[in-house]
């Protein structure tokens, strides 16, 4: 079977499994799993599919993820080198809204100890970590809580988001997309990260390189709507270029 073959035989694989593990396709397509990581590497630069911890998930139509708790220990040490990379972004007397995630978290635990600084937030965990901080200013936007992940989100959040104006935005997402920009599964989730995104004069979006070639059903922002990408070094140099040519800035972490 040829190369060009089997990669249009491991997407259908895919579609109809929703998830596969190297050692699975391997087996289904009865070549070495060297081969098969370097057909998935192919693949992902694609845009077809987006690799996982020793497997493969479809990149088109992400339509769930994991919870709280699990993505929180998912891909921590690259969160970690994220957190701080974006860090570096943020200088005395910046204004900024950090977006509820994980991977924002890691943002927050990186410049508790900088100064004069506000941070607008909708995650109970961020403003957590400000606590003991003396230069942080932390404004809460309410809303309804999220017992699972400790995100306010709704009516409220919206509203306090319309009456502010910050210089940055760090914004994560389930998925991006160099044509489809930020795509959101959830519809609920979208109206909060739109008004972060419109409240800000630069969009910095923080997200591991698993995120990066997903698009789910719900659009936030077009890719033209994103000033800056950080992400982990384990990004390709394919997904690199694809967002560098529309004109984003990639941060590797």
């Amino acid at each position: 079977m040829l190369a060009a073959e089997r990669k249009l035989k491991i997407i259908d694989f895919v579609k109809k499994n929703h998830v596969a593990s190297v050692t699975q396709l391997s087996e289904e397509f009865r070549v070495h799993e060297a081969t098969i990581r370097r057909d998935l590497s192919e693949i992902e630069r694609e845009g077809h599919l987006r690799r996982t911890h020793g497997g493969v998930v479809l990149a088109e139509g992400i339509s769930s993820e994991p919870s709280f708790n699990v993505r929180a220990m998912e891909r921590v040490e690259e969160k970690q080198r994220i957190g701080v990379k974006a860090a570096e972004m943020i200088n005395e007397g910046d204004h900024i809204i950090l977006d509820s995630g994980t991977t924002t978290l890691q943002i927050a635990k990186n410049i508790v100890n900088k100064s004069n600084i506000t941070v607008v937030t909708n995650d109970v965990n961020i403003a957590a970590e400000f606590k003991d901080s003396k230069g942080i200013k932390v404004i809460v936007t309410g809303g309804i809580l999220f017992p699972e992940s400790f995100m306010l989100n709704g009516m409220f959040t919206n509203e306090v988001l319309k009456t502010l104006h910050v210089h940055k935005a760090f914004i994560g997402t389930p998925a991006i997309h160099p044509k489809h920009g930020i795509t959101h599964f959830e519809e609920q989730m979208v109206p909060a990260k739109i008004g972060m995104i419109r409240a800000a004069q630069e969009i910095i979006v923080v997200t591991d390189h698993t995120k990066i070639g997903g698009v789910s059903l719900h659009r936030v922002v077009p890719a033209n709507g994103i000033d800056k990408l950080v992400t982990g070094e384990e990004a390709s140099e394919m997904q690199i270029q694809q967002f560098e040519e529309i004109g984003i800035s990639v941060y590797l972490a």
